[in-house]
């Protein structure tokens, strides 16, 4: 029996998919905004339009924004990381954790304040 494959981070973060959630995004921002603004209620057609029109700049405004925000979130990813193997979390620290110490090199002294 094959053992089953683990992930690359590059087939974790495809292009399309990210466009596929700034999509959604988009389409949610425009659906609220059209029904918070009473697109679909008896009225003058002067209100509907300028409804969807509003609907449609939100939209488009939430395409962009959750876009560029993908974006810069994928610029953190090491280039050299994206072809290895995720076999654990993603966010763990396996380095010694270097804010504890000072710069001499030594574990600060706990203050014991009682």
């Amino acid at each position: 029996m094959t053992e089953p494959t683990r992930p690359t981070r590059r087939e974790l973060l495809k292009p399309v998919q990210l466009l596929g959630f700034a999509f959604a995004a988009a389409a949610f921002a425009g659906v609220v905004t059209l029904l918070s603004m009473g697109a679909l209620q008896a009225g003058p057609a002067e209100d509907t339009q300028r409804a969807v029109v509003v609907a449609l700049i939100v939209a488009g405004v939430s395409f962009i924004v959750t876009l560029v925000g993908l974006a810069l979130l994928i610029l953190v990813v090491d280039p050299a990381q994206v072809a290895k193997p995720i076999d654990g979390p993603v966010m763990r620290n396996d380095r010694t954790d270097r804010t504890d110490r000072d710069d001499a090199g030594t574990a600060p002294e706990a203050d014991d304040k009682r």
